[in-house]
């Protein structure tokens, strides 16, 4: 719904000369649809901001925070301050995250995440007697916040148009070829690079599944040459790839997993870096060091609590297994929109994926995103318009097959009006697909090289 008054709010990533006056007011939500002020029904495809992993309007999660406020908000977690929310989340976290002796530090959320990995890996490096490790490398397409230190280490030009130089210390090298990354490490020196900063699964840049081998491979550069790898799971973690965490998925073994997210499905703002037992040594064990780092709201104890919750539900619900038995489906619902004109390419992988338009049709209408977005409300869907040209879809994991299909059949309407164009056999495609579709072998594949559909195997929460 459009408001009739110009708000004081300042909205992230909008174009405020057409947005003022013209909010779109969402009232409640339940499940993978809300409910906007105009009084319809819509379709979240992208759980809100990637985070919506267990729906909306799960009342457990309202009672928690209820409960923990009732007996103590939060507290200062500086020094030796601890709620009992607080430790029990980080012990469950560390116990999640596969890494060897994990530590948990808290964080506000995903962008504080990265830059105190930052902060950390810097002072680690320090501690250990290698203070010249000062460069970080990272991918291009990649996102790792908006914080001053993620803007220069993302490789989405665009988020850092207008804000002076990059980080001179920070390198992006090419998202799709591990070789590069050994060739970048080599040129500046092992002994000079700190870390590699990887999302398993690009997210904001496009949604771009990992090249097969490219994540085995970054592993073994990056220990052959002793330089931490660092996992941002920010979107991918608490399930969205239809693993607990993208890293176990494909074995990455990283040094540190940055998380947010899907930590509290957006249920109150929490972020978490979990860090490996070597990397957390020097900080553990020498007497008389603080290292100086730190948020007012690290470890919150309700958002503690809610986290914990949000974990009961994913697991009492099996929500990791969901999502890897939607994620054909969702391959199915989306994959017969690449033949329309208009569209360069369709990607999935468990429950993410990107409707990309073809640069030439972006370049010749630069509106042509906004009119998508729109025309997709129209047709009772919610999502949005990623940094290279496509629709994000990233739904709760509590969506329906029938949901999956109908949201497929929106983007198709809503392509036809803006333009595209497509062969009525492969429109007959998306309408004719059942609601009780399966991930049998043969549905789901496609000859079309563009199409980068993704079917993971099944794993335990």
């Amino acid at each position: 719904m459009t408001s009739q008054r110009t708000s004081a709010m300042w909205h992230p990533f909008a174009d405020m000369s057409a947005v003022a006056g013209h909010d779109f007011v969402i009232t409640s939500g339940q499940g993978a649809h809300v409910i906007g002020a105009d009084g319809r029904r819509y379709l979240d495809a992208t759980a809100a901001l990637w985070y919506c992993n267990v729906g909306h309007g799960r009342t457990e999660m309202a009672d928690a925070a209820a409960a923990q406020m009732n007996l103590i908000a939060s507290y200062s977690s500086f020094g030796d301050y601890a709620t009992q929310s607080t430790l029990d989340l980080a012990d469950r976290l560390a116990a999640l995250s596969g890494l060897a002796d994990a530590k948990v530090f808290f964080t506000s959320g995903g962008s504080d995440a990265v830059d105190t990995a930052l902060k950390m890996i810097s002072r680690y490096w320090s501690l250990m007697g290698e203070p010249k490790r000062t460069r970080i490398i990272a991918r291009e397409r990649s996102y790792h916040g908006m914080h001053v230190a993620g803007t220069s280490l993302g490789g989405i030009p665009a988020n850092r148009e207008g804000h002076g130089e990059p980080d001179p210390k920070v390198q992006n090298v090419t998202w799709d070829d591990a070789e590069a990354l050994a060739a970048e490490i080599d040129a500046i020196g092992s002994e000079n690079v700190a870390a590699f900063f990887c999302e398993p699964v690009i997210g904001a840049g496009g949604v771009y599944p990992p090249p097969d081998g490219y994540l085995a491979r970054v592993r073994d550069i990056c220990k052959e040459r002793g330089v931490l790898l660092v996992a941002d799971e920010v979107i991918s973690g608490y399930g969205r790839t239809g693993s607990m965490f993208a890293s176990q998925r494909w074995d990455l073994q990283p040094d540190l997993m940055l998380t947010a997210k899907g930590l509290t499905s957006g249920y109150l703002p929490m972020g978490a870096v979990l860090v490996s037992g070597q990397v957390a040594e020097p900080f553990w064990n020498t007497p008389g060091l603080i290292w100086r780092h730190g948020y007012t709201y690290s470890g919150h104890a309700t958002a503690a609590a809610v986290a914990s919750v949000n974990l009961d539900i994913i697991e009492r619900e099996q929500l990791v297994d969901r999502v890897a038995d939607l994620a054909p489906v969702l391959s199915a619902a989306l994959n017969p929109l690449a033949a329309h004109s208009h569209v360069a390419a369709v990607r999935t992988v468990g429950l993410l994926g990107a409707v990309q338009l073809r640069p030439d049709v972006i370049k010749e209408d630069p509106t042509i995103g906004a009119r998508l977005v729109r025309a997709a409300r129209e047709q009772g869907v919610l999502t949005r318009w990623l940094a290279d040209g496509g629709l994000q879809v990233s739904p709760p994991f509590v969506i329906t097959r029938e949901d999956l299909h109908a949201m497929g059949r929106a983007f198709d309407a809503a392509l036809d009006s803006v333009g595209s164009t497509r062969a009525k056999s492969d429109r007959l495609q998306v309408d004719l697909l059942p609601d009780t579709t399966t991930d049998e072998a043969g549905g789901f594949g496609s000859s079309d090289a563009r199409l980068r559909a993704d079917v993971p195997p099944h794993h335990a929460a």
